[in-house]
């Protein structure tokens, strides 16, 4: 059940202030994570947790290669589509904010 629009602003700030803290520990992360798979194929330990770097080949199928050689009809026929509902949160600058009424 949708909450009344006035009562949404904390929850977007509070939301909004996780993701940031989440987008610098992935920013922390990166390096560290870069240092561990520099060490090559192999499992790794720590007081606390254990690290597993694999190395293996992946398949992709490009799907704009896929499509061009498909027909129309194929795609539709194949093709399933599924309800999504999604949260984006960006910073408000002095711009764009606007007092709700």
């Amino acid at each position: 059940m949708p909450m009344p629009k006035s009562n949404i602003g904390p929850l977007i700030d509070e939301y909004g202030l996780i993701q940031a803290q989440i987008a610098d520990l992935k920013l922390k992360a990166e390096p560290i994570y870069e240092q561990i798979k520099a060490m090559g194929a192999g499992s790794y330990e720590g007081d606390f947790y254990r690290a597993t770097v694999s190395e293996y080949e992946q398949s992709k199928l490009d799907m704009k290669a896929a499509r061009a050689k498909l027909s129309r009809q194929f795609i539709k026929a194949n093709t399933t589509k599924t309800p999504v509902t999604k949260v984006t949160v960006s910073g408000r600058t002095a711009e764009n904010v606007k007092e709700v009424a």
